[in-house]
């Protein structure tokens, strides 16, 4: 029987502005780096970054439904948009869901 969801692997073209976007989250934890990855934590789950040079951005009207959710207490919602915002991230779809929903790019898409 499954138990739960381990860590995610997100293929990314560049290893130092992914990790920079990604520790300037809130709640981001690094856990070790090296030339070609990096293990970060969010609550329980693990995030793996791993460099693969074939990796490409996809334009955001390219890209598919696919995506990971972060949970984020209501009150503090207004404060992680404005920190994606300094953070660089690229807003990637309207919000057509119940409740407070931000969707957005990473680096590489």
């Amino acid at each position: 029987m499954l138990q739960g969801l381990n860590h995610l692997t997100l293929a990314v073209s560049d290893l130092a502005s992914s990790l920079a976007f990604y520790q300037q989250l809130p709640g981001m934890r690094l856990h070790a780096s090296w030339d070609s990855g990096a293990y970060l934590s969010c609550g329980a789950l693990w995030l793996c970054l791993s460099l693969d040079e074939q990796r490409r951005k996809t334009p955001p009207q390219e890209s598919d439904y696919t995506h990971y959710a972060f949970s984020v207490a209501e009150e503090e919602f207004a404060g992680v948009v404005a920190l994606l915002a300094q953070a660089g991230a690229e807003v990637w779809k309207d919000n057509r869901s119940e409740g407070a929903s931000y969707y957005f790019l990473d680096p590489d898409g």
